[in-house]
């Protein structure tokens, strides 16, 4: 066994393996490389493919993104404005409403205040006409009773009421003016 050992040492190549080995490998290598190879690049490719285009389409999707998130702040803005726009007519609009109903208002109760005057007035003077004739009668059959004679004549009756109601006047004017 010694022997044995000693011929056969383990650190020695037998040619036949190891051409035989070195065929295989280039066999397996020619075959690894012209066909597992390609294809295993080809799919590295293409997940590198679509990770960088998914990337790509995130930055433009972001982009398209933002875009539309400035257009949205513009058309906010833009309403805002509008709004602040129309705010400020409906402010002119209530106050011209307002300074248009105030002056209705204060014409119309300028027209009730005059009516009311020419009321009052025409009602003084109904009521003045009024008083004449009654101070007419009275003041005929006061001076009847006074002359002692009946003033059933209507000449008479007028001048003797018109003469009283211009002593009348007359004495009124002086009252007034001494009030003054």
């Amino acid at each position: 066994m010694v022997e044995l050992a000693a011929e056969y040492n383990i650190l020695r190549i037998d040619p036949v393996k190891f051409g035989f080995g070195l065929i295989a490998l280039a066999v397996v290598y020619f075959f690894v490389a012209r066909k597992a190879v390609p294809k295993v690049m080809k799919v590295l490719d293409e997940r590198h493919d679509a990770i960088e285009g998914g990337i790509e389409r995130a930055k433009t999707a972001e982009a398209e993104a933002e875009a539309i998130r400035q257009q949205y702040r513009e058309k906010l803005e833009e309403s805002h404005r509008e709004y602040a726009q129309e705010l400020e007519k409906a402010k002119e609009q209530r106050a011209a409403i307002i300074a248009e109903a105030r002056e209705e208002a204060q014409a119309e109760a300028r027209r009730i205040v005059a009516a009311a005057h020419a009321q009052i007035e025409a009602d003084r003077q109904q009521a003045f006409s009024q008083l004449k004739g009654e101070i007419g009668v009275l003041s005929t059959e006061l001076a009847g009773r006074i002359v002692g004679e009946s003033l059933s004549d209507s000449a008479a009756q007028n001048r003797v009421i018109d003469r009283f109601l211009d002593e009348l006047e007359r004495s009124e004017g002086k009252q007034q003016a001494e009030v003054r």
